[in-house]
């Protein structure tokens, strides 16, 4: 018997089996990383999210047969309906066993929910839109995501598409290796760094010490730079400062530029290390007692980097800032001993992104796919 139970973020015992099920659906799977608990309980918890400011979400837990099955999350994300002028929510935080049965439970569900809520079409997963984790794991299921990517068994596919998703757009994960980087790039990348130093335009790195500034530095460029993309949300204040927070412990100045033109911001790169090289020993993502020891000694064994945002705002879109973005990713990652990085994600009609990866002999190794249905 499939019973759907909703969750109650504000009963800690409840969000703890909602956060924990992907653990025990994946116990031995070699490829799993278990997210960090605190991480995703201070995401979760309507008193703590910044997501919960301007938007809502139900949370349901599938049992079969008394045993917890599966788990989805309904999502009313308001500032993507305000900034779209669409009708539409995201499913999101979606794992289940393989079982269609369970898979469509869940499915109808926040399909219900979200039809309450006066929406049309559903996109997703998307962990609460595309500024967080988000997309299905559709091809290259034979090593572990990198940092803040999401992972799934293949079979997930088959659930979605026989209850009636289709394809939304797919989300492209680049792998770039030292030993495919072409010598003339670099050239090229040394000359026009200087012929836009000489227009104005310099690149630097962020400043540590004035971190919480230069994160809110970050957040008018970001906005502005993938306001085109399919699935957008403009992010908040809040929301930017959240991430920040996140990932201030792991991140590298080394490998953070901002682009500026008469003391304007007009573009950004962050990559960070890719952490999940440590996190997959981490426990069911518990970092006490032990975990944390565990991620603090294998920082600095780190191997790969992931290019997490690089963007420059229209009128400076066509100067080539991408490319002195990704040589001096390149460049840093060889001085450092780093030969492997991946760039992700990569909208598959982002066609200026995507030949500016093709340029520097990027290749793409694993895909992701938002899905979308008629409700």
């Amino acid at each position: 018997m499939i019973e759907i139970i909703k969750v109650d973020p504000n009963r800690k015992s409840q969000l703890t089996r909602f956060i924990d099920f992907p653990h025990d659906l994946y116990a031995g799977d070699p490829n799993y990383v278990p997210m960090l608990y605190m991480e995703q309980e201070a995401l979760l918890n309507p008193k703590k999210s910044p997501f919960f400011k301007h938007s809502t979400a139900e949370y349901y837990l599938a049992l079969k047969d008394g045993v917890v099955a599966g788990r989805i999350a309904a999502i009313l994300n308001r500032n993507h309906i305000n900034f779209t002028q669409k009708q539409e929510g995201f499913f999101g935080f979606f794992d289940v066993i393989n079982d269609q049965a369970v898979a469509n439970a869940l499915l109808d569900t926040a399909a219900e929910w979200l039809r309450r809520q006066g929406i049309s079409r559903v996109i997703g997963p998307a962990n609460f839109s595309t500024n967080e984790t988000c997309g299905l794991l559709v091809e290259n299921f034979d090593e572990p995501p990198f940092i803040m990517m999401t992972y799934n068994a293949p079979y997930y596919i088959n659930l979605l598409e026989n209850y009636g998703f289709s394809k939304n757009v797919d989300l492209l994960c680049y792998e770039l290796l030292d030993s495919d980087l072409p010598h003339e790039v670099m050239e090229f990348s040394d000359k026009l760094e200087k012929r836009l130093a000489d227009r104005g335009v310099t690149i630097r790195q962020i400043n540590m010490k004035r971190f919480h500034e230069e994160i809110e530095k970050f957040l008018p460029v970001y906005n502005e730079s993938w306001a085109e993309n399919t699935g957008f949300v403009p992010m908040t204040a809040d929301e930017v400062r959240q991430i920040g927070k996140d990932l201030k412990q792991v991140i590298d100045p080394d490998y953070v530029y901002f682009a500026e033109k008469d003391g304007k911001i007009i573009g950004v790169s962050l990559t960070i290390p890719n952490v999940n090289e440590v996190q997959i020993k981490v426990k069911r993502g518990r970092l006490f007692p032990f975990g944390v020891f565990k991620l603090l000694f294998g920082l600095k064994k780190i191997k790969s980097i992931r290019i997490l945002a690089l963007g420059t705002i229209k009128e400076y879109r066509r100067l080539g800032v991408d490319v002195i973005f990704y040589v001096r990713n390149i460049r840093t990652s060889l001085r450092k001993g780093i030969h492997r990085g991946e760039a992700s994600w990569i909208l598959e009609n982002n066609d200026m992104m995507n030949r500016a990866l093709e340029h520097i002999h990027g290749k793409v190794y694993r895909k992701y796919r938002l899905y979308e249905k008629t409700l």
